[in-house]
């Protein structure tokens, strides 16, 4: 405790050098944290896939579909436990800046491959009874203020036309990780409406949804779908969830790694900045190490006193910076929930945050502690005055 109120009393001697250093410390150390997050909600889809999902597609790109009679062919393959389908409906609610992913499906299916989408009992056989309903999530439905029996219109961009649908359940993520954003309705409901308006488009879906008895066995069941439909009007490719999801993500791989370099070179600064202030301090202080040491002091008092008042200004300021982290970006993450739908301060981020925290400390401290430590009695009396 005498050792904390000593560190503190010579730190703040200088007090405006020192809060200003402070305040750069937790500027940078806050920066850090939410790039890192703005990047760990960049793979929030990759991070939330399952080991026990596929996702087969159209070999020749994901905007072609395949007939709905593959799903037959795939249950029947070795492996597979269940098969599902969907199609991205590309949905526009009044306006393009109320952007939401949502997509048809087939619902019994679709919601027993994905767990982590959590309904009632009452929601989900409302939902399956009404051929117009729709579930949410969560997120989506706090945004807009929909609650259940409310009439969503959608306007069709890939699919032409006015679709109106009713809010029959809000799902709930099982994980933190989960996207509660999501707007799910029925493929059948779309199906129909093909067949009557563009007979050629129907009974075709987007993607395959693939469950498997052993993950394990991705690979070998991966390679048994795509080798059925082999020469087919609609050959399959087929890879797990993650790697269809890191697919996305690598279309934008430049800005992901350009946050990383930004971020990193956000703490360079700072380091250079404390290492500047140190070097100010102990010049400063020559005199007062050189008559501690004409007092009996040793080496080791003054390296310490130095190295320890480096650690305290870089601890408070990186301790408020990470304090400051979550309600930033939480706030953050209410701002930018469009593009961010799960947008939380993971536990390797704090540890980040400590690690840098500790070395800016352990560098910035170094060359004065050198130069304090080797300071000679009567070189530093010379300096009194």
């Amino acid at each position: 405790m005498f050792l904390l109120k000593l560190l503190s009393r010579n730190a703040f001697r200088h007090r405006v050098r020192t809060l200003l250093t402070i305040l750069g410390i937790t500027v940078a150390i806050l920066a850090f944290g939410l790039l890192q997050t703005v990047v760990s909600a960049w793979y929030a889809g990759v991070n939330a896939s399952s080991s026990a999902r596929l996702i087969s597609r159209n070999a020749v790109s994901l905007v072609f579909s395949m007939p709905i009679a593959y799903q037959e062919r795939i249950r029947r393959i070795e492996g597979v436990s269940g098969v599902s389908y969907a199609n991205w409906f590309g949905g526009v609610y009044i306006t393009e800046k109320n952007f939401f992913p949502n997509f048809a499906i087939e619902p019994n299916s679709y919601l027993a491959l994905y767990p982590e989408f959590i309904l009632t009992p009452e929601h989900k056989r409302a939902f399956l009874l009404d051929r117009k309903g729709c579930v949410i999530g969560k997120k989506l439905a706090e945004r807009f203020g929909w609650k259940v029996g409310d009439s969503i219109p959608l306007k069709g961009t890939i699919f032409p036309g006015n679709w109106e649908f009713v809010v029959r359940g809000i799902y709930t993520g099982a994980e933190k990780s989960t996207d509660e954003s999501q707007f799910f309705f029925h493929w059948a409901y779309l199906n129909e409406t093909l067949k009557k308006t563009i007979a050629r488009r129907a009974d075709q879906v987007g993607v395959y949804i693939i469950g498997l008895k052993n993950p394990q066995a991705a690979a070998e069941v991966s390679l048994a779908v795509d080798a059925t439909f082999k020469n087919s009007l609609a050959e399959t490719f087929t890879e797990t969830e993650k790697a269809f999801q890191l697919s996305f993500v690598s279309m934008t791989e430049a800005i992901v790694v350009a946050i990383r370099i930004v971020s990193f070179v956000v703490i360079i600064i700072i380091m250079v900045v404390v290492a500047n202030t140190m070097a100010m301090t102990a010049r400063e202080r020559i005199g007062e190490y050189a008559i501690f040491k004409a007092m009996g002091f040793q080496t080791h008092h003054i390296a310490g006193m130095v190295f320890g008042e480096s650690l305290f200004i870089t601890a408070t300021g990186g301790c408020i910076g990470i304090l400051l982290t979550f309600p930033v970006a939480q706030k953050f993450g209410e701002v930018m929930g469009n593009f961010f739908p799960v947008f939380q301060v993971a536990r390797s981020t704090l540890y980040m945050d400590l690690v840098f925290c500790l070395i800016v400390g352990v560098v910035a401290g170094i060359f004065p502690t050198w130069r304090a430590a080797r300071i000679t009695i009567a070189d530093g009396l010379r300096r009194i005055g």
